[in-house]
């Protein structure tokens, strides 16, 4: 079992806009933790070799400009999935995060 410092939640309510530097893709945020994230949905076309991404998150009156290293990365013909680690975040990122991490007793 894989045991983190920082789990990782599903989330339902955030889309994301993701930039490799040259063109905009739209995907779908699958979970989230303090320092990292995964978004499904994203075209093929967006630049794997790109150092960072700028993210740009929605959901019911909320909003977070990410900036993120891919870590890993798996795709199909034409739709893709990263993984990703968060550099540069505004603390309301985290303040987001941790309120839906679970209680520990």
């Amino acid at each position: 079992m894989e045991k983190r410092e920082h789990p990782r939640m599903d989330v339902l309510e955030l889309q994301a806009d993701i930039s490799d530097g040259n063109d905009f893709f739209a995907g779908t945020v699958k979970n989230i933790s303090r320092f990292g994230l995964a978004i499904a949905d994203i075209p093929t076309e967006l630049n794997h070799n790109a150092d960072i991404y700028s993210v740009i998150l929605d959901g019911p009156g909320i909003h977070f400009k990410l900036l993120v290293r891919p870590v890993w990365e798996a795709a199909d013909k034409d739709r893709k999935t990263i993984g990703a680690l968060i550099e540069n975040s505004p603390w309301t990122w985290t303040e987001y995060v941790m309120g839906k991490e679970p209680l520990t007793s």
